[in-house]
């Protein structure tokens, strides 16, 4: 036999490990399970961006740990508009790793903006289609050129944000080009 078939051997006699405790945890609210958020209405919202094209789409993982595209990109231009898809609450609009940041709460849902300038701040209502801030280059994932990363959550799970706009025909285009 050789060393990984004795592994799995070894492996297979352990069995399962045995499980930390024998109740399940508390159902948080915000939990993507539970009924009380499921989710955005599809098509309920607007483009972030005017003039807009999509750069790169959302790639979910299979696991909350995977590697993924957590969201969409969309080209922009440096000081473009930014506007919230949908009416929520700024949930945070500050800096993380460099880079600007919206966060708007939907009432067990949330949009993020990135990089932006924001013209908002944490705990302030805002409409569907109301400025949140403007594009910046600086931490774009899509360098030269600047482009909005644009997400979703529903509790912790994320999702495709162009359902948001009820988009079907996602036309990519190459970085810097107009296809």
């Amino acid at each position: 036999m050789n060393l990984l078939s004795t592994l799995l051997a070894i492996l297979a006699l352990a069995g399962p490990p045995p499980p930390v405790s024998a109740d399940p945890p508390p159902a948080s609210p915000a939990s993507p399970a539970s009924p009380a958020s499921p989710g955005p209405r599809p098509g309920s919202g607007m483009w972030p961006l005017e003039d807009t094209d999509v750069v790169r789409g959302f790639d979910g993982p299979e696991t909350p740990w995977d590697a993924a595209h957590r969201g969409a990109d969309l080209a922009g231009r440096p000081g473009q508009v930014v506007r919230s898809a949908l009416a929520g609450t700024v949930a945070f609009a500050g800096v993380i790793a460099g880079r600007g940041v919206v966060s708007v709460d939907h009432g067990g849902y949330r949009t993020t903006y990135e990089p932006v300038v924001a013209q908002v701040a944490t705990g302030q209502p805002v409409e569907r289609g109301q400025l949140l801030g403007l594009l910046e280059v600086a931490g774009t994932h899509c360098p030269p050129a600047a482009c909005l990363h644009w997400g979703l959550r529903v509790g912790e799970e994320y999702r495709d944000p162009l359902l948001l706009i009820g988009a079907r025909n996602v036309r990519l285009l190459p970085l810097g080009g107009t296809g």
